[in-house]
């Protein structure tokens, strides 16, 4: 039951923070609402192991992943805002005040993965997974991986309209979410 209330509230919050995006299907907001849900699910669901057997395989790769994570959301945020330029110029309904960049952001992590941010909820998603392996938090991360995929095709949408040429040539130049895989 304690589980339930938690998934509940968790989705009442990311709900709310997500209020604007929801609103606008096709957006990497609206996708990006679903990848949140997976990742709160796979928490409620394998929050029972968290730090037993800390040393064992799947734990040790759980945590190297949300560590992983947490690198990469930090590396990416602190360039985007940075170098991005965020500001009121980028008049699209539904992103965040650091998503409303007016700079192309090609430096640091951005120089090799179009996505850091996304890769950053990638491996908050598997490490999740990885704390207690089992067949349907398998489907909850294979969820939350296509729906960052189709998050991350909009955003490049989005991006190629107001960016340009620029962008296109960016894509040609660096990977999606994982250098020299994918």
């Amino acid at each position: 039951m304690l589980e339930i209330l938690a998934f509940l509230a968790g989705s009442a919050l990311v709900l709310w923070w997500s209020r604007d995006a929801i609103r606008l299907p096709g957006t990497h907001g609206f996708y990006r609402f679903f990848v949140w849900e997976a990742i709160l699910l796979l928490v409620v669901l394998n929050h029972e192991p968290w730090g037993k057997q800390p040393f064992s395989p799947h734990q040790t790769t759980s945590w190297v992943l949300m560590l992983l994570s947490i690198g990469l959301a930090l590396g990416g945020l602190i360039t985007l805002r940075r170098e991005g330029k965020a500001g009121e110029a980028r008049h699209e309904p539904g992103l965040y005040s650091f998503e409303k960049t007016t700079h192309l952001v090609s430096s640091g992590l951005f120089a090799y993965i179009r996505h850091p941010m996304y890769t950053s909820l990638l491996a908050l998603a598997w490490g999740a997974f990885f704390q207690d392996p089992n067949l349907s938090g398998s489907m909850v991360a294979g969820f939350a991986s296509l729906f960052l995929l189709l998050t991350a095709k909009a955003d490049e949408r989005e991006c190629l309209r107001y960016f340009g040429p620029q962008y296109a040539e960016y894509k040609q130049r660096t990977w999606m979410f994982i250098p020299f895989l994918l």
